[in-house]
């Protein structure tokens, strides 16, 4: 979670504050922006953990394919902060986990172990009404700040937003459920030199 007075910090560990040219903050950017790409890499090394392992955490089955057995993997700093975002939810709600690390395309938001497409659930495991079904490519709902089709979806993404946000986490703006901490969006997006997830093949194994 980032306390008041933290985000500072965070910056000088990360390399201060990143603008561009014009001495503007970065803060709203797609992520195939060319000022995402040249964020520099600092690799940290951490590895990626397989989330069936973690028991406080719920995995979403339902995407298209997945077998029910699949490993669903996120890096450590990544997993911890998860573990956070969901002690801020209200009692009763879960995070649900539907997809983590991807290698290819290496270029890819999932292929640092960075990012994570998620939802809610109740303790039970029960999906929860966020507003557009997370395995629908399109929506007129599925952009994160997109108004609401109805009272339940707009307070269960409210819950959503705050614990994510809280815990350091940062959306991207054009799909509600897409999270990632300290991958290249991320360092741009808030205003950091560098990142410390760069793409991995797989458990311990970095891209060239």
């Amino acid at each position: 979670m980032i306390r008041p007075g933290r985000l500072p910090a965070i910056r000088r560990r990360f390399g201060g504050e990143r603008r561009d040219t014009e001495g503007r903050g970065l803060d709203t950017v797609s992520l195939f922006d060319p000022r995402v790409a040249a964020v520099e890499v600092r690799e940290c090394g951490e590895p990626l953990i397989d989330l069936r392992e973690v028991d406080a955490l719920r995995l979403d089955r339902r995407p298209a394919g997945r077998r029910d057995d699949a490993p669903v993997r996120l890096r450590l700093g990544v997993v911890d902060r998860l573990v956070t975002a969901q002690t801020l939810l209200p009692a009763g709600l879960r995070l649900y986990v539907a997809r983590g690390h991807h290698p290819e395309p290496p270029e890819s938001p999932h292929a640092t172990g960075a990012a994570v497409d998620l939802t809610l659930c109740t303790v039970e495991g029960a999906p929860l009404w966020v507003g557009s079904d997370p395995r629908v490519a399109w929506s007129p709902h599925r952009p994160m700040e997109a108004s609401a089709p109805d009272p339940v979806a707009a307070e269960n993404r409210g819950h959503l937003r705050r614990a994510m946000t809280a815990a350091g986490f940062i959306n991207y703006p054009a799909v509600w459920r897409h999270w990632s901490y300290g991958d290249r969006y991320w360092a741009c997006v808030t205003g950091m030199r560098f990142a410390g997830y760069g793409p991995v093949r797989g458990p311990g194994r970095r891209s060239g």
